[in-house]
């Protein structure tokens, strides 16, 4: 069995002074070992919306990507073993952007879960935008009583990254972020995705800042204080 491979969590958007191939992509296929690898595209968070699908893959061929396969999950008609395999022969899965808890109930609803876990951990790349990322990290967080702040409470992902994350909420101060740590154990930390930035995971819970600075945040007894920022090393992209 493969070593598993660091996970890749995007916050998505891009610079405004970013010019060219997203030198991001570039290190996530690189890792892959091939000059131009197979992604295969996962969108439960986002329905299997035709469109969004079409934008991600035309920008991932324009960072080096060769085919981009679509595995169609969410139809009630959908080929689960052929999804299977499109996911099975990749060099990388991809898992889209949308809404979190409903991502994550496709999946388990289509006996998914255990499937992707396997290839995990067997060494398969893994990467998310937005949704996604947040859907390849631990937990997060929902409020069965939307007009009751009190009944937040989190529900388990992935958690091929064993972090919590939020993303692109910089402007709104990441509240929900703030709010998943205030469920979790003293000195939890999370991070902050900003707009155009990344993180690299490893599977002992060591983070690296992609294409800019991740805020982070810990649990400290009742409160969630903000801490130093994460910054890209060398060239951390």
């Amino acid at each position: 069995m493969s070593e598993t491979k660091p996970v890749y969590l995007l916050a998505g958007g891009m610079p405004r002074d970013r010019r060219g191939p997203d030198p991001i992509m570039r290190a996530i296929f690189k890792e892959s070992g091939k000059a131009s690898p197979i992604i295969a595209y996962t969108g439960t968070a986002s329905g299997d919306d035709i469109n969004f699908f079409n934008r991600m893959a035309e920008y991932f061929r324009e960072a080096g990507a060769g085919k981009v396969v679509h595995a169609f999950i969410v139809p009630d008609k959908s080929d689960i073993a052929a999804a299977k395999d499109i996911l099975r022969t990749a060099d990388i899965v991809f898992i889209s952007g949308g809404d979190v808890e409903r991502g994550i109930n496709i999946l388990t609803e289509k006996n998914m879960i255990d499937f992707m876990n396997s290839l995990y951990r067997e060494g398969k790349i893994f990467f998310g935008s937005s949704a996604g990322a947040i859907m390849l990290a631990k937990e997060w967080v929902h409020w069965p009583d939307p007009d009751d702040e009190s009944s937040a409470e989190l529900f388990p992902c992935l958690g091929f990254a064993p972090v919590i994350c939020d993303c692109h909420d910089e402007a709104g101060g990441w509240e929900e972020l703030q709010a998943a740590l205030r469920l979790k154990e003293k000195n939890t930390r999370g991070y902050g995705l900003v707009s155009g930035t990344g993180i690299r995971v490893f599977s002992d819970g060591r983070v690296e800042a992609l294409g800019g600075t991740i805020h982070q945040y810990i649990r400290r007894g009742d409160t969630v204080d903000r801490i130093s920022d994460i910054r890209p090393v060398g060239n951390g992209r």
